[in-house]
């Protein structure tokens, strides 16, 4: 993996039961959508969710400032406000580009209140839809997987790859019905490097035509060929997904990521033994904020055992994190399952010439799992603590903790727009 390039500068800112078939249909049928799509709350919703966000204070130097306050982890308001103003706005990662590397594959996701399904079509185009029938409402799809159309298991109602409605079944009778005005709803959909993205913003609901370097900076700011030179690319292969749910608020586990490493000694001393700590270094850049640390373990040759000479840590705001290291990649993505739930899903990708290495993968996923584990026993333990009377907010260590306080200011940006 090539060396982090140093010395960036911060940045902001028929009869009864007879089907219809409509293959012949127009071309706009997936983009042509009748019915006003929102599911975006207007500040009335959030009154109190709003005062919450006026008690932490982004303009306080990373010196004097303290923390959002506990609320910000356990209330209910708060958490709906976050779904509105920061998951369902802005481009997000959903999952690899691997999962779509033939036409018909598809895969299936929720974020918040929305379901989606990601798939190539036959012309190998990838696309993205919300993943209800528009008859009455049933999902789609599920998991993952190939499929020539999606066909509701409800009633049947069938579409295409691209969106456009195939068949509506036993509606022998209707009136004012357009087939070009219920194919599923669409969603923007863009790729970088190894990753599917998607932006769940309805103002961008119809724009299926996307410009993927503007996706780019608009997502990684000026730091997406850094994250490429350090081997953040598509070259690599997928082997394996673990999830894991976990029993804290979202921005727990992303604070926890976000500290500088400073936990690391204490909690991790199995991964702290192949680390020089005393290496580590943080930049920020718009959206997104780099750690890095010299491997420590013992060098034979090229052989750094699975950290490798260095570790990179990305943290793409609000919820991706990219980890490169040795020959592996893996990748965190952290889902808000509620103001005290989330689930976080790891997929793990190496480079070629280790993928037969299968000793070399296995010690590597144990070593991996073991610092889940104690990271998950780490998180669930903060939330129980912000849940307690005697906790209101804390302070920041302004050696380390410099990008979650960078995580909270753009957070603050978000739910103040």
């Amino acid at each position: 993996m090539a060396a982090l390039t140093k010395h960036i500068h911060t940045h902001f800112f028929q009869p009864l039961f007879a089907s219809f078939n409509f293959q012949s249909r127009s071309h706009r049928s997936s983009t042509r959508i009748s019915p006003t799509l929102s599911f975006r709350n207007s500040d009335s919703h959030f009154i109190e969710a709003l005062k919450l966000v006026d008690e932490f204070d982004p303009e306080i130097p990373l010196e004097k400032a303290v923390t959002p306050p506990s609320s910000w982890y356990t209330d209910p308001s708060f958490f709906d406000l976050e779904l509105d103003r920061v998951f369902h706005r802005g481009w997000q990662a959903v999952g690899y580009v691997e999962q779509l590397k033939d036409p018909h594959d598809f895969f299936t996701g929720r974020l918040g209140n929305v379901e989606y399904v990601v798939c190539k079509d036959n012309n190998k185009k990838v696309r993205a839809f919300h993943n209800v029938c528009r008859h009455h409402a049933s999902l789609l799809a599920s998991g993952c997987g190939k499929k020539s159309c999606f066909v509701c298991p409800y009633h049947g109602w069938t579409y295409g790859l691209d969106g456009g409605l195939l068949k509506a079944t036993r509606i022998n009778g209707i009136q004012n019905f357009d087939v070009n005005d219920f194919g599923l709803v669409p969603l923007p959909v863009a790729t970088w490097g190894p990753f599917v993205l998607l932006n769940m913003d309805e103002k961008l609901s119809s724009e299926l035509v996307v410009d993927e370097d503007k996706v780019a900076h608009e997502w990684l700011g000026s730091c997406a060929d850094l994250l490429s030179l350090n081997g953040v690319d598509a070259s690599l292969g997928f082997v394996c997904r673990r999830e894991y749910t976990i029993e804290c608020n979202w921005k727990v586990f992303c604070d926890n990521y976000l500290d500088g490493g400073y936990h690391v000694p204490y909690a991790h001393k199995g991964l702290a033994s192949n680390l020089k700590l005393e290496s580590y270094s943080t930049e920020i850049f718009e959206a997104v904020s780099i750690q890095s640390c010299k491997g420590g373990g013992e060098s034979k040759g090229d052989d750094y055992g699975r950290l490798g000479p260095e570790a990179l840590y990305a943290f793409v705001y609000p919820n991706f994190m990219i980890n490169r290291y040795g020959p592996w990649m893996d990748t965190n993505l952290v889902l808000p399952l509620g103001p005290r739930k989330c689930l976080v899903v790891f997929d793990y990708f190496l480079e070629t010439p280790f993928k037969n290495d299968e000793s070399f993968i296995q010690q590597s996923l144990e070593d991996s799992e073991s610092v889940q584990i104690e990271d998950i026993i780490l998180c669930e333990g903060v939330q129980k603590g912000l849940e307690s009377p005697a906790y209101k907010f804390g302070r920041y260590a302004p050696s380390v903790e410099n990008a979650m306080h960078h995580f909270h200011r753009l957070l603050h940006l978000n739910l103040t727009k």
